[in-house]
């Protein structure tokens, strides 16, 4: 799309599920033209784990705007021979295929890099493509069960996993931003870097904190709901009305004011087992008696308009009907209409504006709707397209 900053830039992803499609749809978003090979006929797999969006899956929809879709079988030579002559005049190839996939199709970094020298490989893998476990299949619940997520997360009796697919999201930023990386390399000093990312290790960045602080405290954070771990007061109290309320004291300065003006009890500030971060922490039972106390006082409104007057950082707790809803969203104009085959969808523009530059909002393409086009491009005529089909390469 002319005008935005990947403006000439061509990706060919042979991508499935979430992690690559989300950092192809994030290139997609900046303007670059990027072509989504899928399987003939079914496409790729993640356009049926539901239909909820108008027929379609929400996750497809989410992912997949602004993109072309080709089909071809790269099981045949000639589905190959038609994603190299693609290959030879785009910048990034992006592939999540199945462990030794990509190899067993010639289109491994090392091929690649041979083929195509100005060629961008981007490679997302489950383990990553060395070490004992790169041939090990790898979806977002292994990797937080791996990583150790699932251990933090839920309540002192049950473990959980997080709602969203946080190790796929995490894998398809650090994809995204590598590839944006290696384009500026390859712009300032012409050296080609291939890229590669995996779940796991993307994941296990992101367990950062929590493995500090397990390596060097001796245990690791508990799991207390929507208690934070390390700092208290941080979490979710009920009012008097049944509804939740969370707020957040960060520094000892929030500390006191909470005591005097929203606890009522100024001494507290002082009082040993409440007077550091650790303190609080470690006696956090204690603590949050005489805040239950306080918040059984009023409702929900009424709390949450004392602690915003006083600077504490708080907030209801929402469900995603509510969030769909938000003021902010509404008030900052952040949704758009997007053409999904057959409908339209509302979708949340990217989070990173820059000025002056417009949002790209582009259709959700069917399975292999551009297929013809691209050929067509590349000197292919009707009749040898229509052979194509007929033989199920496209």
């Amino acid at each position: 799309m002319r005008g935005l900053p990947l403006s000439g830039v061509t990706v060919v992803s042979v991508e499935q599920a979430v992690a690559a499609p989300y950092a192809t749809r994030q290139l997609a978003d900046l303007g670059a033209r990027v072509i989504k090979v899928e399987r003939p006929g079914e496409g790729d797999f993640a356009r049926r784990y539901d239909t909820t969006v108008h027929g379609h899956s929400s996750y497809f929809v989410w992912i997949n705007r602004s993109k072309e879709s080709l089909t071809l079988d790269l099981k045949d030579p000639r589905g190959r021979a038609i994603l190299h002559r693609l290959l030879a005049d785009a910048d990034v190839f992006v592939q999540n295929l199945a462990p030794g996939a990509a190899g067993r199709l010639g289109l491994g970094t090392g091929e690649l890099t041979r083929r195509h020298p100005r060629l961008i490989p981007c490679t997302i893998s489950g383990y990553g493509t060395s070490g004992p476990w790169a041939d090990r299949k790898a979806y977002d619940m292994l990797m937080q069960c791996q990583t150790g997520l699932v251990s933090l997360t839920g309540t002192p009796e049950e473990t959980a996993r997080t709602g969203i697919s946080v190790a796929d999201i995490a894998a398809g930023m650090y994809a995204y931003s590598g590839v944006l990386t290696a384009l500026y390399t390859r712009a300032t000093s012409g050296t080609v870097h291939p890229v590669e990312v995996s779940l796991f290790e993307a994941l296990a960045e992101w367990m950062g904190q929590p493995a500090y602080y397990t390596r060097y405290g001796g245990s690791q954070p508990p799991r207390l709901g929507t208690q934070h771990a390390t700092i208290a007061p941080y979490g979710t109290y009920p009012a008097a009305d049944g509804r939740e309320v969370l707020f957040s004291v960060q520094n000892e300065r929030e500390w006191v004011v909470l005591c005097a003006r929203f606890l009522g009890r100024p001494e507290l500030a002082g009082d040993p087992r409440f007077a550091t971060a650790s303190d609080r922490v470690a006696h956090r039972d204690e603590l949050n008696a005489v805040i239950a106390e306080r918040f059984a006082r009023d409702g929900a409104e009424e709390l949450l308009k004392e602690l915003e007057s006083i600077g504490i950082a708080c907030a209801g707790v929402n469900d995603v009907a509510a969030f769909l809803d938000h003021p902010v969203l509404t008030a900052r104009g952040r949704r758009r209409e997007v053409a999904v085959p057959g409908a339209t969808v509302e979708a949340l523009l990217p989070p990173a504006d820059l000025a002056g530059v417009p949002a790209r909002m582009d259709p959700v393409p069917a399975v292999g709707e551009h297929t013809d086009a691209i050929l067509a491009e590349l000197g292919h005529g009707p009749e040898e397209i229509e052979a194509l089909r007929a033989d199920a390469v496209v």
